[in-house]
């Protein structure tokens, strides 16, 4: 029989269509397509459904907590970032006089310094293609802050959010199917669908549920190990701290075990470290990778890191800014062309991205007009989501076969639900995962909208769902109200 292909060069142009989904990138259809998965898809047409027949359901709206998106789920974005970015934009404002009566004047001073750093202070141009000097010496001079270590501006590749350095260092990294990564799992799906463009092979390790999520270096070593005895290269080693969607914060000690497992396997260490700024535990609190590494008296030549960092993600939550970086250590001048070859590509990220990193990274400091406001705004915002994370897992653990974690950090709740085997059986006769089953009864009964843990993975017979804890306070309890009622529903329903 032929091959496809070879059907095709059969054909004449007249029959043969320029696509057909067969004839995509087989890297491409191999993506587990979760975006549009079964219960955010079904959450999308109900919601139409809903704006035209109000009382279609027993619920008047459907309640996202599937999106990490905060401005979207109501939350305000801080004044100070948007004075200096509105100033940027408009600079012919720092001309008129009645600026200063509607900006804080440590905004206006900020915007003339950083369109002065900007060539021909043009937000409308293109910068260098690893982001505009003066911004990347000022967001190194914020994390050498956050470190108390050096940070060196050249290290820095200022990126459109975190998404677009993962899929670069991927590029990099991954040669052929042989090429693997030690991802944890759970994770976010960036990284496994990442991996499957490029052709990598997947190494997973799972996360310690019982052990608050924490790495286990015992089954990083297996898997490693496991990994090598079928002629498979392992590249690098992906972390998450925070964790996504899992919540937790890695302890100082977890964190030098990895660095040293990476030093002495010759492991990249990749660090996601976009939730740094949200951590809710006073037990805890967020280090970088590169200061634990450089706490232990490894150099640039002792280990390869690359940490990622996104304004997406943390209290300030400006998903649609599209701004991030990456630092990359340890690389040799020859490697470090070619990262700068892969990220001149794409030709530069946006400026009010690049801006708004470098204001991030250097908020306002105390003797500053905007230093109280800022940090009253960011004080609220990370009390509230403190108190819907809290809220949320007591009435999770209150309930008959759910156990939830404590949410140490990130913006999520990933719950395991002990499914009766009458739940998991008509799942399978509807062809359905479990935990799909399950969110999608969720959604039917109560219009609240979360995401299946198998999206992220999970132990093999373990069901989680991850939930954020972005919907607005005085909104959780009605959510808890229609959960606890859903829940006890269905586990009556399906009990065995």
């Amino acid at each position: 029989s032929l091959t496809l292909r070879e059907e095709e060069a059969t054909m004449s142009p007249a029959s043969a269509r320029a696509l057909t989904v067969d004839s995509l990138n087989p890297k491409v259809l191999a993506l587990a397509d979760h975006l549009r998965g079964a219960v955010a898809g079904r959450a999308q047409r109900m919601q139409k459904e809903l704006e035209t027949n109000p009382g279609l359901y027993p619920f008047d709206e459907i309640i996202y907590c599937n999106l990490s998106n905060p401005h979207y789920l109501g939350q305000q974005p801080i004044k100070f970032f948007r004075e200096v970015l509105a100033l940027c934009d408009y600079p012919h404002l720092l001309n008129c006089s009645v600026t200063s009566s509607i900006f804080s004047s440590d905004a206006i001073t900020r915007a003339r310094e950083i369109l002065d750093l900007i060539p021909g202070r043009a937000m409308g141009g293109y910068s260098h293609c690893q982001g505009t000097e003066g911004l990347r010496n000022a967001i190194a001079v914020g994390i050498a802050t956050r470190d108390a270590f050096p940070c060196n501006a050249e290290d820095i590749f200022l990126t459109d959010g975190a998404a677009a350095p993962v899929h670069m260092v991927m590029h990099l990294l991954i040669r052929d199917e042989k090429d693997g990564i030690l991802c944890p799992i759970p994770s976010h799906f960036l990284y496994t669908s990442s991996m499957a463009l490029c052709g990598a092979t997947l190494v997973p390790y799972y996360l310690d549920e019982s052990g608050g999520w924490a790495v286990s270096i015992s089954d990083l070593k297996k898997q490693l190990d496991g990994a090598r005895s079928e002629g498979i290269t392992v590249r690098g080693l992906v972390v998450v701290n925070p964790g996504n969607p899992t919540g937790q914060v890695l302890v100082k000690e977890n964190q030098c075990e990895i660095v040293e497992f990476c030093r002495i396997e010759n492991l990249v260490l990749l660090a996601d470290e976009v939730y740094q700024e949200n951590v809710y535990t006073d037990e805890k609190r967020f280090i970088s990778f590169k200061k634990i590494a450089r706490s232990m008296g490894f150099g640039e030549e002792d280990i390869s890191l690359i940490s990622f960092h996104s304004v997406s993600n943390g209290y300030y939550g400006e998903c649609g800014r599209r701004g991030g970086y990456m630092e990359v250590t340890g690389f040799n001048s020859e490697v470090r062309k070619q990262v700068y070859k892969v990220a001149s590509l794409s030709s530069c990220s946006n400026l009010a991205g690049q801006v708004l990193v470098s204001l991030v990274m250097n908020p306002p400091k105390v003797g500053d007009e905007s230093y109280t406001s800022y940090w009253e705004e960011r004080d609220r915002i990370m009390l509230s989501l403190s108190r819907c994370a809290e809220a949320m897992v007591q009435a999770f653990n209150s309930l008959e076969g759910l156990t939830c974690s404590k949410a140490e950090g990130a913006m999520f709740v990933f719950p395991s639900v002990r499914l009766p085997k009458r739940a998991i059986a008509a799942a399978e006769a509807m062809n359905t995962k479990p935990d799909v089953f399950y969110a999608l009864r969720l959604l039917e009964n109560t219009g609240i909208v979360v995401l299946p843990g198998s999206v992220f993975g999970q132990v093999p017979g373990t069901w989680h769902f991850r939930c954020t804890i972005l919907q607005q306070e005085e909104k959780i309890q009605l959510i808890i109200n229609r959960f606890k009622a859903f829940h006890e529903t269905f586990m009556e329903e399906f009990r065995d």
